[in-house]
């Protein structure tokens, strides 16, 4: 697989420049390049680009190579958990889109992330029923998935049993309970050791096949994306020493902002206007024109397209829930690429999915967090494991205070 060379919008990304820039550097000699598959294009070297990145952060000095590091920049931590390159991502060396489409559960791909080896952890049993305390909760009706998993881990923390071990047998057994317990509590569903995506659609009484499937692929591409933001604040709640249950209820405080996991539900709602229109490329063109974004189009780290998004979407076409609202899905892509050129993303293809089963956005953004669970928790794991705090400098721009005397 062609993984040490990039295509020339996705290299030029990465540098911060224009393609006539890129090219530049290549007449220069500092980036290297070859014909691409195609024979018609051509590919520029992996290396070469982040050795011109480093030298340019080098002469930048350390504190302001840094401040831009946190924004799409270099890279800030090391982990061994997931890797992201322009065709697809990688959890521990392996293709998350392949493991996506070999029929991986998300349990399965848990234990990968987590690097458990032999060992499985879910292999324990789970209670038969909630704490009362829980239990009251999931009878609020009105209550969002998101809001009531965030507030009910606490709940359940206080009845864990090694909340606080360093024993790394404890620490994952631990966490194959978090993550079937919150998958159970983002689709209102009793505790269960069946399989997390039959569990989450046998909530939703949809009776729809090919569903079952559909979300279990969902859930692995779901499962980890590198630093994002969530991840992060996962890792620093882990890095002060606190319990799973605290550090993925950072996670999920971090996923309910509308540029991350609430990205989901702007691009259903941007779907089911589309389909109320007659003429949505009428109303596309609208948007463009007053410089509205188009929600669920464009990645910043797939400038040729989410491949996370073409796998759903594919997989959704193969099901074919309502072949006519499909059809009226398919063709507002194509008038998007059309128009602006922007490709579907993943938020885009899990509001596809809940439009298609005439499922609601909270459904879509509890597939999201479902899955994700499991990057967390393989994210905190490895926080803890390393001992180490996060604890970065700020770079002080504001006012300086007067002078003594």
């Amino acid at each position: 697989m062609r993984t040490d060379y990039l295509a020339a919008q996705d290299a030029a990304n990465r540098l911060g420049v224009s393609l006539a820039t890129l090219y530049a550097y290549v007449s220069r000699g500092r980036v290297d390049s070859r014909p691409g598959p195609d024979g018609r294009t051509r590919e520029y070297s992996a290396s070469d680009i982040e050795q011109l990145i480093e030298r340019r952060q080098a002469g930048r000095g350390a504190a302001q190579g840094a401040a831009h590091s946190l924004a799409w920049g270099l890279p800030v931590m090391e982990t061994r958990i997931s890797l992201i390159r322009s065709h697809g991502h990688y959890y521990r060396g392996e293709s998350a889109i392949a493991l996506a489409k070999g029929g991986a559960t998300l349990e399965e791909t848990a234990r990968l992330l987590w690097d458990c080896g032999e060992h499985d952890p879910f292999v324990a049993g789970l209670p038969d029923h909630w704490p009362k305390a829980v239990a009251l909760l999931l009878q609020q009706s009105n209550v969002p998935p998101l809001e009531r998993t965030t507030a009910a881990l606490p709940l359940l923390a206080l009845d864990a049993t090694h909340a606080h071990s360093t024993d790394p047998l404890h620490r994952r057994h631990d966490a194959a309970l978090l993550l079937r317990e919150t998958a159970a509590l983002l689709c209102a569903a009793p505790p269960s050791t069946q399989p997390i995506h039959r569990v989450m659609v046998t909530s939703w009484r949809t009776g729809e096949l090919g569903l079952s499937e559909l979300v279990r692929c969902a859930l692995v591409l779901c499962a980890d994306h590198e630093l994002n933001a969530s991840s992060f604040a996962t890792r620093v709640a882990a890095s002060t020493g606190a319990s799973l249950h605290a550090t993925v209820c950072a996670g999920l405080a971090t996923l309910s902002g509308p540029h991350h996991g609430g990205a989901a539900a702007r691009a259903h709602a941007f779907i089911q206007d589309m389909l109320r229109e007659r003429k949505p490329i009428d109303r596309v063109r609208e948007r463009l024109r007053r410089g509205e974004a188009l929600p669920g189009f464009g990645h910043p780290l797939y400038p040729e397209g989410d491949p996370r998004a073409m796998v759903l979407l594919d997989a959704m076409r193969a099901t074919r829930p309502r072949p006519a609202k499909l059809s009226a899905i398919e063709r507002l892509i194509e008038t998007v690429q059309t128009q602006c050129g922007r490709r579907p993303n993943l938020d885009l293809a899990l509001a596809a999915i809940a439009s298609g089963y005439e499922l609601s956005a909270d459904i879509a953004l509890a597939i999201f967090a479902a899955g994700r669970m499991a990057g967390w928790l393989a994210h905190a794991l490895e926080q803890q494991e390393s001992g180490s705090l996060i604890r970065p400098r700020a770079s002080y721009v504001g006012r300086m205070p007067q002078r003594d005397g």
